[in-house]
């Protein structure tokens, strides 16, 4: 899979560019600040937002790219001579960048994806296949965990790095800080051996502030049940979420299942952060 990075860059090496970003925003708007696009003389990459915006802003970078003089700073209000109704504002910033302004811009990009909050996903079957494609198009950093030879692809998108080990609960204590856990490996004994490293994490340091199980609510009870005899409180396993994905989203398929668990991931990143520490005494 190319990401819109890679393809900037890509084409970058061969053909001049504008690079088109949000600066600033007030109000209501269709994107963050940092949203970007790269606009070249006969295609764009990215987007700062769409619509008659966009299409002004390509228009305005064009210009530059033609050699005709331009601002380089813009702010637009998103009311009814753009024929939008957002009503907020926009600044966005344009800059002639080309095949010099490579390796800055991969700085850039680096620092900017090392502040995306990480997921450590167990398990190497058909969803978590199906949820790293998706996931290799949000803002995460994902760390993938498998105890089996083979099942990684021999390309990850850029955001995705891949561990073997062996017992897979192993990697646990390695974790980055605040990551968010996916369990969902081939053996419902490693799933339960992760769980209980999680679990023991939490007890310890508590800066896991997700811990989600693929299976059904009685594959959550039989775990609920073991993980009690080892001397789990029920305060402890209320930190496990299983069934996982956003409720509501109909559906079995590994796709359908990879959305839904994207989509509760791109929801918890709006509490995540303000959330008091999850460790148990």
């Amino acid at each position: 899979m190319v990401t819109a990075v890679e393809q900037f860059i890509k084409l970058l090496g061969s053909q001049h560019a504008v690079w088109v970003t949000v600066q600033a925003h007030r109000g209501s708007v269709p994107r963050e600040a940092g949203a970007w696009m790269a606009v070249f003389a006969s295609t764009t990459i990215g987007s700062v937002g769409g619509g008659h915006l966009e299409w002004q802003a390509t228009g305005q970078a064009r210009e530059m790219l033609a050699g005709q003089p331009a601002e380089r700073v813009l702010r637009y209000a998103l009311g009814p001579s753009l024929g939008q109704c957002c009503g907020g504002e926009v600044t966005l910033q344009f800059e002639p960048v080309s095949a010099q302004d490579i390796p800055r811009l991969q700085r850039h990009f680096l620092v900017q994806q090392a502040q995306w909050p990480p997921v450590a996903l167990f398990g190497g079957g058909h969803v978590a296949h199906a949820l790293v494609q998706l996931l290799g198009h949000l803002p995460f950093q994902v760390h993938w965990i498998d105890s089996r030879d083979g099942v990684f692809p021999e390309t990850l998108p850029a955001n995705v790095s891949a561990e073997y080990s062996d017992p897979v609960q192993g990697a646990v204590a390695a974790l980055a800080s605040r990551s968010r856990v996916l369990i969902m490996s081939f053996s419902h004994a490693e799933d339960l051996a992760v769980v209980a490293a999680c679990l023991l994490r939490q007890r310890a340091r508590g800066d896991l502030p997700f811990v989600g199980l693929i299976g059904s609510r009685s594959k959550w009870a039989t775990f609920g049940h073991r993980l009690a005899e080892r001397g789990f409180s029920a305060s402890e396993l209320a930190l496990v979420t299983c069934p996982i994905g956003l409720p509501g989203i109909a559906g079995k398929a590994p796709e359908v299942i990879a959305v839904a668990v994207a989509a509760q991931l791109l929801q918890l990143n709006s509490t995540i952060d303000a959330a008091p520490s999850l460790r148990t005494e």
